[in-house]
């Protein structure tokens, strides 16, 4: 006898489906970004500057080549960007302790208010859509969007493995 199950479930890989996906993915983009789009067009910035500020605050100590792997963007994009925000006191760049030619970027006070402004709405949007979906969908959503990324960046969502307190003692 034919598992049906196993038939049933591959549905959602059909062309129609995956296009939906793709729909769905840009519309939600979409709108995910567009109230930090008006806040950064009032401030003269764009999407990168939102993703700088966005990065530099959730690793705080980073440097530009740390950065530049992020988002992988050229040099010099970056270099425009992230000049501006230093210039305009959203960004300090700190001279490396080890390595003197190292420049490490943290947000400043001016940073730190203007990164919880463009996130916020983003956080309300998630949390909103978690709610209504569960915790199983959230699960599923994590899983896929894990699936689209490379391995490289998938390893750096990995949850952190357990230390045994066997192991630990050794």
């Amino acid at each position: 006898m034919a598992d049906i199950k196993a038939g049933v479930n591959q549905l959602f890989l059909r062309d129609e489906e995956l296009r939906a996906g793709m729909e769905l993915l840009f519309y939600a983009y979409r709108e995910f970004t567009a109230e930090p789009d008006e806040i950064l067009a009032k401030l003269g910035f764009g999407r990168a500057h939102h993703r700088v500020i966005y990065f530099v605050g959730r690793h705080p100590k980073s440097t530009v080549s740390d950065l530049l792997a992020i988002l992988r963007i050229t040099k010099q994009s970056l270099s425009r960007v992230l000049g501006e925000l230093v210039r305009q006191g959203y960004i300090l760049q700190v001279t490396g302790v080890r390595d003197r030619r190292q420049r490490l970027l943290e947000l400043t006070e001016k940073g730190v208010e203007l990164e919880r402004l463009l996130s916020e709405t983003q956080r309300q949007r998630i949390a909103r859509a978690y709610r209504m979906a569960g915790a199983e969908a959230v699960e599923g959503f994590r899983k896929v969007m894990l699936g689209m990324l490379d391995e490289e960046d998938r390893a750096k969502f990995a949850p952190a493995v357990p230390v045994r307190l066997s192991a630990a003692k050794r």
